[in-house]
């Protein structure tokens, strides 16, 4: 069943997204060569239960931390580590929320130091897919319209969109109705309606689509080796387009 949301439960959503964003932007200003994904995570954890939240990963089905930290290969849920970042590496930081009975939930990569060309393309590219699945949403709208447009924009520009993971409903739990693949054919599915809340977060492969899980159970890898780059905002459906709940501005407006 698929959820659409009350303008009360609208502004808790809003209040444990914006601060994922404010935790997101401390943890990319910390990226560096040196750094260890360990000590991110610790930072992750310190500024979410001073804020009165609960790391949203921890925990969920046995994984041990509260963000997921893939690098390079890594596509998602790379476990933090004492691995230090080196320059020309690129880092998938991807954190949940919960408080006051709501999730939140986003992801950026981010590029340590200089890094080659192709690897700031397949940021760049990863990226802009996430702003056009954005502008598609609104009421009225089919669920295929958002995986299309990612994967229009990816495939455009000579990349590959990974299957195996997908977008998620968000709200009371972490992960709700509808699923949301970055790919597909546009104009099936549900229509979106006002007040649901959808996590939506390409994940991008510069080489071939196909990934698999390592031994840890958790990390999931490019099976050809390639560099790979994830974003994620969570937004809610508006009558005319969407809310975007993880977005830097309005994060500070939350903290004003």
């Amino acid at each position: 069943m698929i959820v659409c949301r009350s303008t009360a439960e609208l502004e808790r959503l809003a209040r444990v997204n914006a601060l994922v964003a404010r935790v997101l932007v401390e943890l990319a200003a910390m990226i560096a060569p040196g750094v260890t994904t360990a000590e991110m995570d610790a930072v992750a954890e310190r500024r979410l239960r001073e804020a009165g939240a609960e790391p949203a990963f921890k925990g969920y089905h046995g994984y041990p931390a509260t963000i997921c930290a893939s690098v390079n290969e890594q596509v998602v849920h790379g476990i933090p580590s004492a691995r230090k970042l080196a320059t020309g590496d690129i880092i998938s930081v991807d954190l949940g929320a919960k408080m006051d009975g709501f999730y939140g939930d986003s992801a950026v990569t981010v590029a340590v130091g200089p890094v080659s060309a192709e690897a700031a393309r397949l940021l760049d590219v990863t990226k802009q897919s996430l702003h056009e699945a954005l502008a598609v949403v609104k009421a009225g709208a089919r669920l295929s319209d958002i995986g299309a447009a990612v994967q229009r924009h990816v495939e455009a520009n000579g990349f590959s969109v990974v299957r195996e993971f997908v977008g998620h409903g968000i709200g009371a739990t972490l992960h709700e109705e509808p699923q949301i693949p970055n790919y597909g054919t546009p104009g099936r599915g549900p229509r979106l309606a006002e007040g649901m809340v959808l996590a939506i977060e390409p994940m991008v492969n510069i080489g071939q689509a196909g990934v698999k899980v390592l031994s840890d159970g958790w990390t999931a890898v490019t099976k050809d080796g390639s560099l790979s780059a994830h974003f994620e905002h969570t937004v809610a459906v508006t009558a005319d387009g969407c809310r975007v709940l993880t977005r830097v501005d309005a994060a500070a407006n939350a903290a004003a």
